[in-house]
């Protein structure tokens, strides 16, 4: 049974105290479900969020890191320093840190291979640009991001695994793939793993859709058959937009 997943990926949005307040808002407010819940604060406010959730339902997950275990790499962070203060999972590949920060599936490729030496579970995320839909390229711009970043891995390396799809066109823009659309590649990509690791790591895998879910379309985008949760963006800054998705569930 593949688990169902709501994260909340805040990039650079709240400062301390508004952490505070908004975990504090989603833990009053937080609905018995049968999935995971999660929330990614910006790495400032980590680990007093890591503290404010102890013994809760949520868990608080890392935006991104470095490849590298330590160094000269002025204003970066390091898998250790994740562990060290309780973050199990980071999210890797987010749309804006391929774009914004030049990230390619190779670099992605070593940052997950890190993430894996140090035990944390990886959210990756991948997607195509409008014009690669427009050109009827998306298929292949999303086979060949999973393939050069995680075809590397081992069939036992799947378990930390979490894959989120993200057509780029969606994010942030109030558009969003259709929940047939979402189906359609979802199926898709639990086909292209079915192809290279067979049924089991195929069908245990979570694939998450993450663009402009809201209240009014998450419970129809998430009812689809190989859709098994979302990655928020905008949504989940406000605590009854996400506590609203996370019923949709």
């Amino acid at each position: 049974m593949r688990q169902k997943i709501v994260a909340g990926n805040w990039k650079m949005n709240k400062n301390a105290g508004q952490t505070q307040e908004l975990i504090t808002e989603l833990l009053q407010n937080l609905p018995q479900t049968e999935a995971k819940v999660i929330i990614a604060p910006t790495f400032v406010n980590l680990a007093q969020a890591v503290n404010q959730t102890k013994g809760t339902a949520i868990e608080v997950v890392a935006q991104n890191m470095h490849q590298a275990e330590g160094g000269a790499f002025t204003g970066e962070i390091s898998a250790d320093m994740l562990t060290n203060i309780g973050i199990k999972t980071v999210i890797l590949g987010h749309s804006e840190r391929r774009a914004y920060f030049h990230e390619t599936d190779a670099l992605l490729a070593n940052k997950v291979d890190t993430a894996l030496k140090h035990e944390m579970k990886v959210i990756f995320c991948f997607g195509e640009e409008l014009k690669d839909r427009q050109d009827k390229q998306h298929f292949n711009v999303v086979e060949y991001q999973l393939k050069d970043a995680l075809f590397h891995l081992g069939e036992d390396a799947w378990k930390n695994i979490i894959l989120a799809y993200e057509p780029v066109w969606a994010i942030g823009t109030g558009e969003t793939a259709s929940p047939e659309q979402a189906q359609e590649m979802h199926k898709f990509i639990r086909e292209t793993i079915l192809e290279r690791y067979g049924n089991d790591v195929a069908e245990n895998v979570s694939i998450l859709y993450g663009g402009s879910v809201k209240p009014d379309n998450a419970k129809e985008i998430f009812s689809q058959a190989d859709v098994d949760g979302g990655l928020i963006g905008g949504a989940s800054l406000k605590a009854d937009d996400f506590v609203g998705i996370i019923n949709g569930i």
